[in-house]
């Protein structure tokens, strides 16, 4: 493990290389941020929504994001580009660390190499483009292992401890990003039982260091969630459930495996994996490579059991690829296979340029027929135009209520400048089952006392029916359709709802009763 200290001056020429890549992709995206017409995705708009009100906490998601994009709407308006400003900064400073990992690990070189790897894995091309809980997560986590590299290679009893500060530190805020940083502790306890380096590291006093920083910063937020009946740890636990699903899903399984080869990359992904294989198997591994096949390999394995026995996201296991692409670099340059290094570069920086071109021109994304891929972050202003249309020629409303969370969020963001005008109808969300199950149900239920004159909309038609059933009288039907692209719309149909009771809701199923 290189000891070589960290200097500011006379930067070497991988570290100009290492920021070079990371500041020119990051204005690349912010000029796509600025230009892109794309709109915010719903989860983008609930994030918004969320950013109106701070907390330590909120019903899926911890409470990173909303802060995140307080701080940005602040500084530069609520636009969708302040919106999602933070994203590109969040992973400049991730490439920035994986040079500095690498850097100590295995030398410069192997730095730069893994911080080209990562700013241009496909995935990271997305998320530094929209505001998502990822983003904050990888460099959140990537603080934390380039702490943790430092404090096993400290050998002043000051220095460690600081470091050991910052490791709990940076876990802690972690975990105000996603749960999923729950991946650092696995790999921290997984390389704690391993290797003999670790536990000489982790003296007592840096022990208490660590664990003090991150409780300190956890707490609000597990404090938050105990006087709200834990709903972001349910709701969590809820979407890795396996509860409803066939078991030993081997076709999920594949689909899973198969998307982290888009993911992370086709060269990289089949390194990482082999890589791993063989070196374990020819006893081969280095000391600095446990430390990081315990950081990258745990969340692509759990996930993988995960698909397997319920169902999985591709981006789940995100929390690898930090990891990962040091490893990839450091390996491909100690077996000297320096073109395979040069193609997984150029093949993914042809993928970034590809998707930046679609970002920034969509009747290119549908001349190569990628519109599809972009449709969930269009028309969502026209829908809520629509709905906003109708409902300022009605004064007599009492609230204006969906069905649909997506609907509702897109209708905080776009109909802002409606909805919190004074004297405006309130926002409100239909909740269809005993209890609620998302943030917008729990803060603002539609009820029976804001209920005498609603212009309720339904998305799609899914739940029109059982949303008109809890009113005693509702109008005519209006049907409203948005054009997605040339093939796709999105349709909407609104009416007036009188009297809202909603019916009695089944204590087994949680779903209304039949009329």
């Amino acid at each position: 493990m290189s000891r070589k200290p960290l200097s500011v001056q006379g930067l070497s020429a991988e570290w100009r290389g290492a920021l070079w890549i990371a500041a020119g992709l990051t204005v690349v995206r912010l000029v796509a941020l600025f230009s892109t017409r794309l709109e915010l995705y719903p989860d983008e708009a609930q994030y918004w929504v969320w950013s109106r009100t701070l907390d330590w906490g909120y019903f899926s998601k911890p409470p990173m994001i909303a802060w995140v994009i307080w701080a940005t709407t602040h500084l530069g308006g609520d636009s969708e580009p302040w919106v999602r400003l933070a994203a590109p900064l969040f992973h400049l400073g991730v490439t920035l660390a994986a040079f500095g990992i690498g850097r100590r690990l295995y030398g410069a070189a192997t730095g730069f190499a893994a911080a080209a790897l990562y700013a241009l894995t496909p995935a990271i091309q997305l998320s530094s483009l929209v505001i998502a809980t990822d983003a904050p997560l990888l460099f959140f986590l990537a603080l934390s292992l380039l702490a943790y590299v430092e404090l096993l290679a400290a050998t002043e009893a000051r220095a460690r401890l600081a470091w050991a500060a910052g490791l709990g530190a940076a876990v802690g805020l972690g975990f105000l990003s996603k749960y999923a940083a729950v991946y650092a502790i696995a790999g921290l306890v997984l390389h704690l039982v391993i290797s003999a380096q670790a536990r000489k590291a982790w003296t007592l006093p840096a022990a208490a260091a660590a664990l003090g920083a991150f409780a300190l910063i956890l707490a609000p937020n597990l404090i938050w969630n105990a006087t709200h009946g834990f709903e972001t740890l349910k709701h969590t636990a809820d979407n890795a459930a396996w509860g409803g699903r066939q078991l030993f899903n081997f076709a999920e399984l594949g689909q899973f495996l198969g998307s982290q080869f888009g993911v992370f990359g086709p060269i990289p992904f089949a390194v990482l994996i082999g890589g791993s294989v063989l070196l374990a198997w020819r006893r081969r591994l280095t000391e600095a490579d446990l430390t990081l096949m315990c950081f990258a390999l745990p969340p692509l394995l759990i996930v993988s059991v995960q698909a397997f026995i319920s169902r999985a996201n591709a981006n789940w296991s995100g929390a690898a690829y930090v990891a990962g692409a040091i490893l990839v670099a450091a390996w491909l340059m100690r077996w000297r296979a320096k073109g395979w290094l040069l193609a997984a570069i150029v093949s993914q920086g042809a993928l970034a340029g590809l998707f930046l071109a679609c970002v920034l021109s969509q009747p290119f994304a549908e001349k190569i027929g990628l519109a599809n891929a972009f449709k969930r972050a269009k028309g969502w202003e026209a829908t809520v135009h629509a709905i906003v249309e109708r409902a300022s020629v009605d004064p007599g409303l009492t609230a204006v209520a969906v069905d649909d969370r997506f609907l509702f969020n897109a209708a905080g963001y776009y109909g802002r400048d409606f909805f919190q005008a004074p004297g405006a109808p309130p926002l409100r969300m239909w909740v269809r089952e005993a209890h609620p199950n998302n943030q917008a149900e729990t803060t603002a239920p539609l009820t029976p006392a804001q209920g005498r004159r609603v212009l309720a909309a339904s998305l799609e038609l899914v739940y029109r029916d059982e949303l008109a059933a809890d009113f005693r009288a509702v109008s005519d039907r209006e049907i409203n359709s948005v054009m997605l692209d040339k093939k796709r719309r999105r349709r909407i149909e609104t009416f007036i709802g009188q009297d809202f009771a909603p019916r009695p809701r089944d204590p087994v199923t949680g779903l209304p009763t039949q009329p």
